[in-house]
């Protein structure tokens, strides 16, 4: 098989995805190379907010903070962990650089600094990230279990989770209704 990178590209569920955790789901993928792949579901809003992720992390919100700002559900590998989507990149203690405009950091410096209003421009956080091991999303693209398109920093900081998938549909001129479990092959 051709070697793709994923990097900085949207997985669109398709609508036959067993895998319930997946099941209607935009992730934005941070990390694509020989070793697997890493990305951020962005569009599973949890019950836990901002302000309560930093109230259970001794870290004083700013007054600036929205009560109802969710943490999403970022996949089902370390949900202990928070992950952070953010742009511009920045210089923070741990910092994967997706691309010159996106970072994800993991540590806690930059949550400080957003709860003092001190953080980048546009955030986005999560618990837990979606991981896939070398060839395995290769192999789910063969299965038909995503649909990628270049992703947009739009839709990813700009839009409500529930209008992600939908907007990320659009990128590529297709709309759920559209969409088929059949896989065909030319």
């Amino acid at each position: 098989m051709k070697s793709i990178n994923l990097t900085h590209h949207f997985l669109i569920a398709m609508p036959a995805m067993a895998d319930s955790v997946f099941s209607k789901t935009l992730t934005y993928v941070c990390e694509h190379n020989e070793q697997g792949a890493l990305g951020i579901v962005i569009n599973r809003p949890t019950d836990l907010t901002i302000v309560n992720l930093f109230k259970q992390l001794n870290i004083p919100p700013a007054d600036s903070f929205v009560e109802s700002t969710p943490v999403l559900f970022g996949g089902p590998v370390q949900l202990d962990c928070g992950f952070v989507l953010h742009q511009p990149v920045g210089k923070w203690q741990s910092t994967l650089a997706v691309n010159e405009e996106v970072g994800l950091t993991t540590s806690l410096d930059i949550l400080k600094a957003i709860a003092n209003a001190e953080g980048p421009n546009q955030v986005l956080i999560a618990m837990g990230y979606a991981g896939w091991a070398a060839g395995q999303i290769e192999h789910e693209l063969a299965q038909n279990a995503w649909l990628t398109v270049p992703a947009s920093t739009a839709v990813i900081f700009d839009m409500p989770t529930e209008e992600r998938l939908p907007a990320a549909m659009q990128l590529l001129g297709i709309q759920d209704a559209n969409l088929s479990n059949e896989v065909g092959h030319a």
